[in-house]
């Protein structure tokens, strides 16, 4: 940390999730009261990859793997674009910066947080219901059980049930 502020991961990618937690962070960990400007965000998006696989059993054409990598490259393209101009909308003086990388969004996120030596790794949380229990290696639960170089900060997206309004 010290003078040249908190490195801090964020994972995101496609769903509603995993911008709650990016603008969760802002709100509580870069927040304009604490004046935390010298931190530095580091937006991560995992490219998983694609199972290609040929009917017939030949070699899939580099035609069609190369339109599965751009099609990639795309959505990693948008969503990086929404995660950062979601930070220029919360404050545009916060320094960010962006990383896609290619391979499962749990080996990719983990990966990285230790190479980077992160102050804090934020994920958001898909709520499977009972599916859970079908699913239990969720990407944020390995990643609370895996990274060791700093806290892993789960960010669960409000349920809007009005049942859970008093919670």
């Amino acid at each position: 940390m010290g003078e040249n502020g908190r490195k801090i991961l964020v994972a995101v990618d496609e769903g509603e999730e995993s911008s709650y937690a990016l603008s969760w962070c802002l709100q509580n960990l870069v927040s304009e009261n604490h004046q935390n400007y010298k931190d530095t965000l580091i937006l991560l998006f995992a490219k998983t990859p694609l199972p290609i696989y040929s009917a017939s059993g030949h070699d899939i054409s580099p035609i069609v793997t190369a339109s599965v990598e751009k099609y990639a490259n795309e959505v990693a393209e948008k969503v990086m674009g929404k995660a950062t101009q979601i930070c220029k909308d919360f404050n545009d003086q916060i320094k960010v910066e962006t990383m896609a990388e290619h391979g499962h969004p749990r080996d990719v996120i983990c990966d990285v947080a230790e190479k980077l030596k992160v102050d804090f790794l934020v994920v958001g949380s898909r709520d499977y219901g009972p599916l859970k229990r079908v699913f239990p290696d969720s990407v944020s639960n390995h990643c609370a059980k895996n990274v060791r170089c700093c806290p892993v900060l789960i960010v669960k997206k409000p349920n809007s049930n009005s049942d859970n309004a008093d919670h």
